[in-house]
């Protein structure tokens, strides 16, 4: 993803529009009328977090919380996906013209930042502080909202995925079907959980010749990693659900091969499986002894 985890740079199309330094006189990171965030007062008139006055600007100590726990191992990407819901978050903004819009100039604007995955869908970055945002980026400025109203402007931006914290120690990837959840202001379970979708999946080993049954689970696409290389279960981009196709035995390679294909083809015929994984792999299982 641009940019990459642990990283500072905006793509370059964007970063092209970064036409001036905003700092302090001390050098620190600065809004653009040259206020340092760094001890900032975000109470009172001239607050960045709008309806959210006496905010301090930090991580919220429940999304603080979720993410130490999954980070530990002592929960689940559902859970720190589903804390989210009714708190405040950060999206970052960046003047789009050359006047000075947080002074009332009409000739200048402003834009959400969007980004590119590395397999090409649209990603919104969203923060869960002052801090992160601009440590991401000096020259962005943070835009306060419930988690609700970050994810319909990461819709309604066509993003399919949403990022939690890029260039931070911990970056958590929010995928399309948690994306429109959190939107809409329902809990979020995931494909690889959802009794629904595995209900729906049911049908499909009798249709397709040699294949005996499906087994789902999380795929290997939803771990993520922090920094320091510590691996999480949870907050990666996908593939988000793995279904192993079970095949009868003695099945040749020519049967296997024509099992997963027979699969895929009815797979595509579920709504609900568009609706709810976000991206899926499959994998041959053949029975042991086979």
């Amino acid at each position: 993803m641009s940019p990459e985890p642990g990283g500072a740079q905006l793509p370059a199309h964007i970063a092209n529009l970064l036409h001036r330094q905003n700092r302090a006189a001390d050098g620190t990171a600065a809004d653009s009328a040259g206020i340092s965030w760094q001890g900032r007062d975000l109470s009172g008139e001239g607050n960045p977090l709008h309806t959210f006055d006496g905010d301090d600007g930090l991580a919220t100590p429940q999304i603080a919380e979720a993410r130490w726990r999954l980070r530990a191992g002592e929960s689940t990407e559902a859970e720190l996906v589903n804390a989210l819901a009714g708190q405040r978050l950060f999206a970052p903004v960046i003047a789009t013209g050359e006047g000075d819009a947080e002074h009332g100039d009409k000739e200048a604007a402003i834009s959400l930042v969007t980004l590119t995955a590395k397999d090409g869908r649209a990603t919104m970055p969203f923060f869960t502080s002052v801090e992160a945002l601009t440590h991401w980026h000096p020259e962005a400025r943070p835009v306060a909202a419930e988690a609700e109203r970050v994810m319909l402007a990461a819709l309604a931006e066509g993003a399919e995925l949403a990022v939690l914290d890029p260039g931070a120690d911990f970056t958590f990837v929010i995928r399309r079907p948690a994306v429109e959840a959190l939107a809409q202001g329902k809990e979020w379970t995931p494909s690889y959980q959802d009794a629904e979708l595995a209900a729906a999946l049911e049908p499909i080993p009798a249709q397709c010749p040699g294949v005996t049954g499906l087994q789902l689970g999380p795929g290997a696409g939803i771990l993520s990693e922090t920094a320091e290389g510590i691996r999480v279960a949870g907050g990666g981009s996908g593939p988000e659900l793995s279904i192993g196709v079970v095949v009868e035995p003695e099945t040749d390679q020519v049967g296997a091969r024509l099992a997963l294909a027979a699969v895929q083809a009815a797979l595509e015929d579920v709504e609900l499986l568009r609706e709810r994984a976000d991206s899926v792999q499959l994998k041959l299982i053949r029975p042991q002894g086979s």
